[in-house]
């Protein structure tokens, strides 16, 4: 019996359709939080290319590795710092071969309001604060609170300005606390500076007063690997570039 051209071409349609869904696969990323803004358009961006679905779960690379560590199913990790991805990497939580730095940031001062403050060994931030707090990500947890206090160290204005902090459980949260004003100053990346038109950048922390700032990804051990692999080339691509490139991220090795 002749089958309808018609009826032909829809069953060669949803076979397809169904051999696209058999395919498809779902990719769980940990990523700091820094990276929310840019990630979300990456995680569109691929679904709509590959026909898999990203989950992004942000949060401080601190709680997220720990999480990792206790079994939390993350099929990918990046970090704000390459710290927290050599712990993973000495208990065996990543995938050999698959580790690499993926992109750089910038270190800011930040405030509620423009004004002028220059960045030096002679700034007096603790009278620039007015008697309120400075907001950092945990300094000695969370990747921007680390290097924070790295370059407030190397300028020689730590011990002074350290009861004086707010400290919070990711940069985001600190960038929040001065978009809200319920801090004047805040210490964060450039790209969460970028991303939120309630604060100003003041000035830039030298590139020497503090580690350099890359983002190392890679693939978990415990994870769904095929579909994660998938998702690194991706992220390594032309296309990913465009995007980190617009929300302020430099490419690995290369500071903006």
């Amino acid at each position: 019996m002749m089958v309808p051209v018609f009826r032909l071409f829809s069953l060669l349609a949803l076979t397809a359709s169904l051999a696209s869904v058999a395919l498809a696969d779902n990719v769980t990323v940990f990523a700091a939080a820094s990276l929310k803004n840019a990630m979300d358009d990456v995680a569109q961006a691929y679904e709509a290319q590959s026909g898999d679905d990203v989950v992004v779960s942000f949060g401080g690379s601190s709680a997220l590795a720990r999480q990792i560590q206790q079994g939390a199913p993350a099929d990918l990790f990046i970090s704000a710092n390459p710290g927290w991805m050599d712990v993973l990497e000495e208990d065996g939580l990543i995938v050999p071969g698959t580790r690499l730095d993926l992109l750089s940031n910038t270190l800011v001062l930040i405030g509620s309001d423009p004004r002028v403050l220059t960045i030096s060994p002679d700034l007096d931030l603790v009278a620039a604060l007015k008697g309120e707090r400075l907001a950092m990500a945990l300094v000695d947890a969370v990747p921007a609170g680390i290097y924070g206090k790295a370059a407030l160290i190397s300028l020689g204005i730590w011990s002074e300005l350290a009861p004086h902090i707010a400290q919070t459980d990711n940069v985001r949260a600190a960038l929040r606390l001065v978009a809200l004003g319920e801090a004047p100053l805040g210490i964060v990346y450039a790209t969460d500076a970028l991303a939120d038109p309630n604060v100003y950048i003041l000035d830039s922390f030298p590139a020497n007063s503090h580690p350099p700032i890359r983002y190392p990804v890679a693939v978990v051990s415990e994870g769904r690997q095929t579909a994660s692999r998938r998702f690194l080339d991706y992220l390594t691509s032309d296309s990913a570039r465009v995007v980190f490139d617009r929300y302020g991220f430099g490419a690995a090795g290369i500071p903006q």
